[in-house]
């Protein structure tokens, strides 16, 4: 089976904006995913990455104008300057990672329930109970948020660390098997004529 490494950090608008679109693509080429949450500025900071807050305005001001064209696009309902960004992503990653390893639910349903909650329904993601909503919703034990804080810790510090070693610099990143990468939620038709080509 195929299999894609999906780097990426709750935070990003462009990782929201993909929506399911991985999870429908990895179905149709019988690929699996596995989610790695990770830390956006250690990111950065090692591969050559500016946070948005450090940006110059012209690059600040075209972002805002591809979010709105974007979420536009694809019919997603998106509020471009939410209440609660940037907030501590750590504790929605842990759960991720939780649910990942506990397994039982919808787990692409879990990661876009979080980023909707802050990009679409104005919530706090850092916030326990907008995690354990968002765990309950997609079909996990909402005590994960809770259970999996220590081994959550561990693999989001791995999942940099792997992210660094395979090319990734951005998110929403995807790298499969065979070292093919895309970059952007606009790289998605491209990653699907990837997988198609290699089971077709």
């Amino acid at each position: 089976m195929t299999q894609i490494d999906y780097y990426f950090t709750v935070l990003s608008p462009w990782a929201y904006l993909a929506g399911s679109r991985l999870e429908d693509i990895a179905a149709r080429h019988e690929a699996g995913i596995t989610y790695k949450p990770l830390d956006i500025g250690q990111l950065f900071a090692r591969t050559g990455g500016t946070l948005p807050k450090d940006r110059h305005p012209s690059r600040m001001e075209y972002r805002m104008q591809e979010l709105k064209r974007w979420s536009g696009a694809l019919d997603m309902p998106m509020n471009h300057t939410p209440a609660h960004w940037p907030t501590n992503g750590a504790p929605a990653s842990y759960a991720i990672i939780a649910a990942q390893s506990a397994g039982g639910g919808d787990l692409g349903a879990l990661v876009h329930g979080i980023m909707r909650a802050c990009w679409a329904e104005d919530k706090d993601m850092a916030q326990d109970d907008v995690i354990k909503d968002c765990l309950t919703a997609a079909g996990f034990d909402p005590g994960l948020a809770d259970s999996g804080l220590l081994a959550g810790a561990e693999t989001y510090g791995r999942n940099l660390e792997d992210a660094v070693n395979a090319g990734v610099f951005g998110s929403p990143f995807y790298v499969c098997d065979d070292d093919a990468r895309f970059w952007g939620q606009d790289r998605l038709d491209a990653l699907d004529r990837h997988l198609g080509d290699r089971t077709g």
